[in-house]
């Protein structure tokens, strides 16, 4: 049995691609507008001037971590409706051009969900695209599925479950030489590492505000300039006419601060995850097998290079990922599973990368960010694989 120090006061926090703590800098920012600073942006005088200017100036600083101009930015609530603000706003606005639409089988539910309702109520139809065993989308695959009525491709930027980095790039030469527009959710990838519009050759890009340190509400939706895409709320003539409603002021300051630190600490941020990281996997890997446990039983899932800085999702023999990590209640992490009614469903995501159903059962997904630290990394390897012992332990000797 291995000895344990004395366990922190609170769970260490392995699901930064789940939400991330607000940035102590960017909740500095957001405080004058929660109080002092509380004016309209449409009204005239001094008060809507200074929100007014808030709000721009976050516009630029979100524009700026992506390469992008500021008038190509739609401020929205979050990742889930830019979104479908793309998804929607393009079919609706193009769909005399085409009504056919391709996307993966391991997209965000914002993204298929959205595309399963223009397929039922507006009469779309859409491509789901397999992965290969990395969760990686094949570009020679939407190059075959684009025909004369496609109008749009989305496929994110980076799995949230297994952090596998898509072949974004060449997707987008492909829809741009076909003439069909692109879009990718970046909810996961903005902040962890680099994002260029421009190098990515996409039409529209999602941006969500609490995957990057900033408060849970607030995104970004990038329209490059000329897409036509309708617009998603109707109402007044915010957002250059595309979404209605008085911004949310605190919060769009929020996500402009977030950006903004993110471009600054670009890359060292996600090369100082990358070694926390893959010391986590490692010093997992070294402790079961001084414990005489083959390395067999343990699966990296995902890419082994191509994927996010942060991101270690593992299948572990013998163990239901779910009821493993509520087993160790000193780590917040998390698995791809589905809890429904007391049964455990596996990820969808690891059943589309071929992995079996006790494999996919068996993940966990430990995700780090801006706070996790050395000692952190060091006790919840630890942790993990005392309790994995423990857990295979009693699974042989139960008859």
């Amino acid at each position: 049995m291995l000895l344990m120090q004395q366990p922190p006061k609170k769970p260490i926090y392995l699901d930064y691609n789940a939400t991330t703590p607000i940035d102590p800098d960017v909740l500095k920012a957001m405080n004058p507008y929660l109080q002092e600073y509380f004016g309209n942006p449409s009204s005239s005088h001094q008060y809507g001037r200074t929100s007014k200017e808030a709000v721009e100036q976050a516009r630029r600083q979100v524009a700026d971590l992506i390469s992008a101009r500021p008038e190509e930015m739609v401020l929205t609530s979050g990742g889930s409706e830019s979104d479908n603000h793309a998804i929607l706003g393009v079919a609706l606005a193009n769909r005399k051009k085409g009504r056919h639409m391709i996307t993966s089988r391991i997209e965000h539910p914002a993204v298929t969900e959205t595309c399963r309702y223009l397929q039922d109520r507006l009469g779309f139809s859409a491509t789901y695209l397999p992965v290969d065993e990395y969760g990686a989308v094949s570009p020679e695959d939407v190059e075959d599925a684009i025909t004369d009525e496609t109008i749009l491709i989305t496929i994110m930027h980076a799995n949230n479950e297994v952090g596998t980095i898509e072949p974004i790039e060449e997707i987008g030469e492909i829809a741009k030489r076909c003439g069909v527009l692109f879009h990718t959710d970046a909810a996961q990838s903005c902040g962890k590492t680099e994002v260029d519009v421009n190098r990515l050759n996409v039409d529209l890009l999602t941006i969500a505000g609490h995957k990057m340190y900033a408060p849970k509400g607030v995104g970004a939706l990038y329209i490059n300039s000329g897409v036509s895409i309708d617009s998603f709320i109707h109402g007044a003539g915010q957002e250059m006419g595309r979404r209605a409603g008085t911004e949310n002021v605190p919060y769009v300051v929020g996500l402009g601060t977030a950006c903004e630190i993110a471009r600054e600490a670009l890359p060292a941020f996600g090369e100082r995850l990358r070694v926390l990281r893959d010391k986590l996997y490692a010093s997992i890997l070294e402790g079961i097998g001084r414990e005489g446990i083959g390395r067999e039983e343990i699966r990296l899932n995902g890419h082994p290079e191509k994927r996010l800085p942060n991101t270690l999702n593992i299948s572990m023999g013998g163990i239901v990922g779910e009821h493993f990590l509520s087993e160790i209640p000193e780590i917040a992490a998390s698995t791809g599973s589905a809890c429904h009614s007391g049964s455990v469903e596996p990820s969808a995501v690891l059943l589309q990368m071929g992995l079996s159903k006790e494999e996919a059962l068996g993940a966990v997904r430990l995700s780090l960010g801006r706070w996790t630290n050395n000692e952190e990394i060091e006790f919840a390897s630890k942790l993990i694989v005392e309790r994995y012992i423990r857990a295979i332990g009693v699974r042989q000797a139960t008859p």
